[in-house]
Parts: structure tokens; C-alpha cells; sequence
């Protein structure tokens, strides 16, 4: 193993209103936040991180990404203020991304975050519906939306992300590309663009809306993307479409299974320990007002060794997700482990051309990113006797 190239990941878990597909650790603000004692948290936090950092790694940070919850709710003077204390251990990376909502109040401080050192916004439209942003929960709509994009243009930010969903309760597909066409009309750089899904422990999950069903996403799907890709867009990853030289950075080190650090309530964590073979995952408390009170070492609630066995099915479901796929060789510098325990359960999916080996590079085709959770199954650990005791 080499130890891999490092992140920081920072969260802020506090929203206006907790919308009901989410399953984020998001919390609804009530009162002032308490924004002085959470970033003194999140800095001792860096530093309890630091001191079990593997001290053989390169001393700096691919990317900053602040996401939550709604960060652009913390004032400017806050986030220089954390991104000044990050400055005393690491330099700051190019790419520093901080997560925004349309909000009106939020876009009044695009200006300032981009003063205070953030370079990439990341905001979370969803849709340019009214209708559809209703049924979402969102607390912006269409027109909002529209202005947020055009002010964080304005204010100076060239890397520009916009979330939208697809797949959306009573959505028809001329108004999924009508959102796709105005957000190209708009000039972002980048584009995330998802499928809603149903996740457990939302309102959503628990009294599901009359979605469209699986042929008519599909359909919904394919026809956004070849609006993007007509659009001079490329598709990285299955869910991220940007620029050519538009690539976050930050995402593509998750892709690509690089270590980082997790700051804040409810934030995760992964280390790799490269002289002694072991990847350790870790996750802090997750309920800010508990968090808070808790000393820095006493905030890791969970932690979790990578077994050797677990790493390939690790590896791939992030690499995979690529649309060039992965490098043997990263595969073998950062599990720890010969290519055959990768390739070898995927014989069956290159047979079938839905997998393809390049030199030394591993992808799925098209036909294989449609089917990429039954592909990784082969990859799925079996289970010890005690996990397979009823």
C-alpha cells in the first residue's frame, strides 16, 4: 500500500427545514447558531485527526468541501475564520467547495464567501419547478433558484455546481429537460445530476409519493444526458456531468478511494496506514448539541478496521461509478492487494462486454453502469459464521 492523496471534509449540520427525501444528519436550526464553539470544534477536531494521521503522507489536502445541512447559513466570517485555522496545518488547496442553498439570505453572501476563500459553490436547485420544488419540501422556487445561480456568478464563482433530480413525484420528462435546458442556459460548470431515491429513515421512505415509473426514468435519464453531452458536458461519473477541466476534484478522490478526514457532528472519516496494511473508517457523534459537549476524542462514536476481504467491493463501488473506470495499479496501491481479487469476480460481467479491460485500466460500458450494483455482487463479502447466525 502507498498512502493515498488526502481530503477534508467538513459538516455543518444545520438546515432552515428538514426537506422529506432527506437522509443526511441535517438538523432544523432553532435560534442563533452557535457558530464560534462549532468552529473551535471542528479546528480541535483537525488536530485530534492529525495526531493519528499516518505521518508518512504527502502534508497537503486535495480539496475542502463543506457540505451539511445548509452551510451557506453560517456567516463569511465564520468560514474564514475555520478555513484561517486549516491554513495553520495544511496550505489551502485550490479547490475548497462549500455547499449553498437558493435561498434568498444565503445568496446575499456569496460575495463575501468568495472572499473569505471559498472558490467552489455547490447549490442545491433540485428542480426550477415550482410544483415540483413544493412536493420536494424546498423552501425556494423557480425564480429564486434562477437568481441564486446568476448571483454566484456574479459575485466571481467560476466553479459553479448545480444539483438536480430527476425522477421526481407526478414528473413528466419535458420538464426534466426543461430544468436541464435552464441550467445550461444559466452557464454552470458543473452539473449533478440524480435519480430520487427512497431512502430509509425519511418521510419520503415512510409514505412514499407516486413517482414515474422505471421506463419513463429511463427515458428521463437519456434524454438529459444527451441534452448535457450536446451541450459540450462530459460524464465522469455516473451521477456528475461538468466542463472538461471542470472535474471536482474533491468527489473524484471519494471515486477513487483516497483517504480523508471528517470534521464536524456526524462527519466520516477514512485513513489509510500504509507501513501497517490497515484502513480505518471512523464517524463523530452525530447530534450537534451532544458534539459539542463532548472532548475531541471522545466525539468518534464508531470506527471500523477495512478487512483485506472487504476492500475489493470497497474499491470498486466508488471506482466503478467512473466512466473510465480505475488504474490497476491504484487498485493495488491503495487496497493492499493483487488485481486478481478484483478481476477475478468480475469475469462474468466482461464476458458479457458490460466490463472492459484497457491496459491497465478496468471500466464498465454503458450497458454496464446501468446494471453496476448487480455487477459489484460477486465482490460482496461472504458472511463469518457469526454474521450468518440467525
Amino acid at each position: 500500500m502507498s498512502p493515498p492523496p488526502l481530503a477534508l471534509y467538513i459538516h455543518l449540520p444545520w438546515c432552515v427545514r428538514k426537506c422529506p427525501y432527506c437522509d443526511f444528519n441535517s438538523h432544523e436550526r432553532r435560534g442563533p447558531l452557535p457558530e464560534k464553539a462549532y468552529i473551535d470544534a471542528l479546528l480541535m477536531d483537525l488536530e485530534y485527526d492529525l495526531q493519528i494521521a499516518d505521518a508518512g503522507r504527502p502534508g497537503e489536502l486535495t480539496s475542502i468541501f463543506i457540505g451539511g445541512g445548509t452551510p451557506s447559513l453560517f456567516s463569511a466570517t465564520a468560514v474564514a475564520r475555520l478555513l484561517e485555522g486549516i491554513s495553520k496545518y495544511f496550505p489551502l488547496p485550490g479547490e475548497i467547495t462549500l455547499e449553498a442553498n437558493p435561498g434568498s439570505l444565503e445568496a446575499t453572501r456569496f460575495r463575501d464567501l468568495r472572499e473569505a476563500g471559498i472558490t467552489r459553490l455547490s447549490l442545491g436547485v433540485q428542480s426550477f419547478n415550482d410544483t415540483r420544488l413544493r412536493q420536494l419540501g424546498r423552501i425556494h422556487d423557480g425564480n429564486t433558484a434562477l437568481r441564486a445561480a446568476e448571483t454566484a456568478l456574479d459575485a466571481g464563482f467560476e466553479h459553479l455546481n448545480l444539483d438536480l433530480m430527476f425522477g421526481l413525484p407526478d414528473q413528466q420528462e419535458h420538464e426534466a429537460l426543461h430544468d436541464i435546458d435552464t441550467a445550461l442556459a444559466l452557464g454552470a460548470s458543473h452539473i449533478s445530476h440524480y435519480q430520487l431515491t427512497l431512502e430509509p429513515n425519511t418521510v419520503f421512505y415512510r409514505r412514499p409519493p407516486k413517482l414515474p415509473d422505471a421506463d419513463s426514468i429511463a427515458r428521463m435519464q437519456a434524454r438529459c444526458g444527451d441534452k448535457l453531452r450536446q451541450a459540450g458536458l462530459v460524464q465522469y461519473e455516473v451521477s456528475a456531468w461538468s466542463r472538461p477541466d471542470q472535474h471536482c476534484r474533491h468527489n473524484l478522490n471519494y471515486w477513487q478511494y483516497g483517504d480523508y478526514l471528517g470534521l464536524g457532528a456526524g462527519a466520516h472519516g477514512k485513513l489509510s496506514f500504509a507501513g501497517e496494511d490497515r484502513i480505518l473508517r471512523y464517524q463523530r457523534h452525530r447530534v450537534p448539541d451532544t458534539y459539542l459537549q463532548l472532548d475531541p476524542d471522545r466525539r468518534v462514536t464508531r470506527t471500523q478496521v477495512v478487512a483485506r476481504h472487504e476492500r475489493p467491493l470497497e474499491f470498486a463501488m466508488n471506482g466503478l461509478r467512473l466512466t473510465t473506470g480505475v488504474e490497476l495499479d491504484m487498485y493495488k496501491n491503495r487496497t493492499g492487494l493483487p488485481v486478481e481479487t478484483l478481476l477475478d469476480p468480475l469475469q462474468s460481467a466482461l464476458a458479457q462486454g458490460l466490463a472492459r479491460l484497457e491496459r491497465n485500466r478496468l471500466r464498465l460500458t454503458t450497458a454496464g453502469l446501468l446494471h453496476l450494483d448487480a455487477l459489484l455482487l460477486p465482490l460482496v463479502p461472504e458472511p463469518t459464521p457469526a454474521q450468518a447466525r440467525p
